[in-house]
């Protein structure tokens, strides 16, 4: 006799290969749009100083954050993990391009957009960095921080992983250049220590292929079980049993 959690157990065993298939699906997808046709800062007049494994453990403050809105040429972020130094506030506002500020703009990180930034504390402000008639375009306020364009200072997070100009093989200037997105977790690591350049190269390069066969032969092994996985509705609406 067929215990009678063989069904839900099937259901269940269904719906996680489905799962894993979108899932595989969409990383598929978003190594293809990840990628930024055009260079960004590279007619700033700056140097490129690196990757975000080169640049970042020289700042002052990495942390990953989702953009709250954007006044000026500012971002105000809310801050959910700090990969490195210290922040006790509820919001950390940064500060973007004005003027001829080697910075990204502003309206590049949009309200519910997440990141990870490296970024350099405002320890003092230029005499002509501020101008109360435009406080909103300005150099920035002391204490608060800025975003340079000059090196791999950012990377675009979606869920539990990130992409953007990570490892010192990347194109200068291109802030999402083609890769396979690296877990926050595997980054983290590397800012603490743990994990070497080296591991977040190999993290980083850019599988499609690789990707697009794990889905085709996922697909294969959905097809190959119909005999033994049976509808969802199916299974949600049973058939009534036969009259004695």
């Amino acid at each position: 006799m067929e215990c009678s959690s063989t069904p839900t157990l099937r259901r269940t065993g269904r719906r996680r290969i489905q799962t894993l298939l979108v899932g595989l699906t969409l990383s598929a997808m978003s190594l293809s749009a990840s990628a930024q046709p055009d260079a960004m800062g590279a007619d700033c007049g700056c140097l490129w100083e690196g990757s975000f494994s080169e640049v970042a453990p020289e700042t002052d403050l990495v942390i990953l954050g989702e953009v709250q809105n954007t006044k000026g040429n500012a971002v105000d972020l809310l801050p959910e993990r700090i990969l490195k130094g210290t922040f006790w506030l509820d919001s950390l506002r940064v500060w973007m391009q004005a003027r001829d500020y080697c910075r990204p703009p502003a309206t590049a990180f949009p309200p519910g957009s997440r990141w990870v930034m490296a970024l350099s504390q405002i320890r003092e402000v230029p005499e002509d960095g501020f101008d109360p008639f435009t406080p909103n375009e300005s150099f920035g306020r002391r204490e608060d921080y800025v975003l340079s364009s000059c090196g791999g200072y950012w990377l675009r997070v979606n869920d539990n992983t990130a992409t953007g100009n990570l490892v010192p093989e990347m194109p200068r200037f291109y802030h999402q250049p083609d890769m396979s997105p690296v877990l926050i977790d595997l980054i983290a690591g590397f800012m603490a220590g743990t994990v070497s350049q080296d591991a977040l190269v190999e993290a980083s390069r850019d599988r499609p292929e690789e990707v697009d066969a794990l889905i085709l032969d996922t697909r294969s092994f959905l097809r190959d079980q119909e005999d033994w996985l049976p509808d969802d509705d199916a299974e949600e609406n049973p058939p009534p049993p036969d009259s004695p």
